[in-house]
């Protein structure tokens, strides 16, 4: 079975007009961030754990860092060598999940 075909990196200029509509987040063609602030560790683990599942039915998955109530997100397309419209896709979903 063939691999499911991945898009392909975005342009500097797509990117930057990308992350105009994506308030929440920031970065360049290595990757694209936002940090969630939650009430506490439990709170955090839960939030993960959503977008955990989010990914897994975009399948695409992104870098998570967790420290005490704050989740630290990277997304880029690893195999693209920096941000596709799937990592645009990817954090649509986590501000529909986690707005301002």
């Amino acid at each position: 079975m063939d691999p499911v075909p991945r898009p392909p990196r975005l342009s500097p200029d797509e990117l930057t007009a990308a992350l105009s509509g994506l308030p929440l987040w920031s970065g360049d063609g290595a990757g694209i961030h936002r940090s969630l602030e939650l009430p506490g560790f439990p709170d955090a683990v839960a939030a993960l754990v959503r977008i955990a599942f989010v990914a897994e039915q975009l399948d695409h998955h992104p870098d998570v860092d967790l420290r005490w109530r704050t989740l630290h997100l990277t997304l880029v397309t690893h195999s693209a060598g920096g941000v596709t419209e799937l990592d645009l896709a990817l954090a649509r979903r986590v501000d529909e999940l986690f707005p301002a």
